[in-house]
């Protein structure tokens, strides 16, 4: 563990959202090195702490948090404060006052009638980076709905190009295996928060930064909206297939699945040398990735045929050799069983007070060099910061709840 300071030290940042979007933008500031107060209803918390089972469970044997809540508060301190009585509107005003950055997920105007919306708290704290993160945004005529991730992964079009293609058994739109339109509004919501941050440093002028679920999946659409744009033809689910690359997906061996992954001609041609393919290598039809394209099923057809004979292991290390990208499909157990896993750290312990075992999370991906992310936290019990970060307020100012 380094002494080096890190690249937010100094920077105090108020969270008011709960729930995923937020919280993952706001964990992303704390492992930077930012004070994050995450402010929790008294007595429930963020409603993740009940998304359950599994939960932890506490020394004295009593039920915990649920795992969900784990995964987004490393590095912050819990405050329980009801926003919506006088005392506890006060507080927020107060310790936005010497805060850098807002973060909440309320519905559009929901903190207006406490006096905690952008325009009030920026006459407090003209410097204040005010991020509002809903479903819709600010404006247009969905403004006012609430959004969720899975109905924004059906809404932004995600879901009309996930799934087995029809015609195919188990054919249905399906929704990712996790909440990424959530974690993608959080990443995008955490760089307009330092890039805001960067501005109200030079200028001191801070501002209010509008971030929506669906926005951020229409964004993250990427090639499959350019494609749509291009051609004019929506795109449609392929399975495992991809739209834009042959062969890019998972072909049997005699023990499992491996995924291939050519990204150009030259690893084509690669491939088939490997496969002992020499056919197909020679095939005008699949000289070009376009005509690998056009002619994918007789080619995928071919390749499955061959990569059948093949162990997984064998097939592997043979393409690897060669330079050929590949891989295992992994249960998340085996994920962190990989030695590249290991090597990296991307499991880190943090002990709790009321836990009889560390809380274990998974590392950040973000590597520097000269302010690197610390570990000093683990995800907080409800209200276990409340006195130490009220009583720096007002003897007036008592904890709620």
């Amino acid at each position: 563990m380094t002494t080096q300071p890190q690249a937010l030290a100094g920077v105090r940042v108020l969270d008011l959202s709960r729930v995923l979007a937020g919280p993952w933008a706001t964990q992303i500031l704390a492992d930077l090195g930012a004070e994050v107060i995450k402010i929790e209803r008294p007595g429930v918390g963020d409603d993740t702490r009940q998304w359950g089972p599994p939960f932890t469970t506490r020394s004295d044997g009593s039920r915990g948090d649920a795992a969900y809540f784990l995964c987004a508060n490393r590095g912050k301190k819990s405050v329980e404060l009801d926003i919506a009585t006088p005392g506890g509107a006060e507080a927020i005003r107060r310790l936005a006052a010497t805060s850098d950055v807002l973060v909440e997920n309320f519905k559009v105007g929901g903190l207006k009638k406490y006096g905690l919306d952008y325009a009030s708290l920026a006459e407090i704290n003209p410097r204040l980076v005010y991020c509002s993160i809903t479903g819709f945004g600010q404006t247009g005529p969905r403004a006012e709905q609430a959004g969720y991730d899975y109905m924004i992964q059906a809404m932004g079009g995600l879901m009309s190009i996930t799934g087995q293609p029809d015609g195919a058994p188990g054919a249905e739109p399906m929704k990712v295996g996790v909440a990424v339109v959530d974690l993608g509004t959080g990443l995008y919501a955490s760089n307009a928060i330092l890039a805001a941050l960067l501005h109200a440093r030079a200028t001191g002028q801070g501002q209010h930064i509008d971030i929506a679920l669906f926005d951020v999946q229409a964004a993250m659409l990427a090639n499959q909206a350019t494609n749509w744009f291009v051609s004019g033809v929506s795109p449609t689910r392929m399975g495992n297939a991809h739209p834009n690359l042959v062969p890019y997906q998972p072909f049997p061996t005699s023990d499992g699945s491996v995924v291939i992954a050519v990204g150009n001609d030259g690893q084509f041609r690669t491939l088939c040398g490997v496969l002992e393919a020499a056919d197909l290598a020679a095939d005008a039809r699949y000289a070009t990735n376009a005509g690998r394209i056009e002619h994918r099923s007789g080619l995928v057809a071919s390749l499955s045929e061959i990569t059948t004979a093949w162990t997984m292991a064998g097939l592997m290390e043979a393409l690897e050799a060669a330079g050929v990208p590949c891989g295992p499909i992994n249960s998340v157990a085996q994920v962190f069983a990989e030695p590249q896993a290991e090597a990296r750290g991307l499991e880190v312990e943090l002990a709790r007070p009321d836990l009889p075992h560390a809380v274990r999370t998974v590392a950040s991906p973000m590597r520097l060099s000269a302010t690197p992310v610390r570990y000093d936290r683990a995800p907080p019990a409800l209200g276990a910061d409340t006195r130490e970060v009220l009583d720096g307020l007002s003897e007036a100012i008592a904890p709620q709840g």
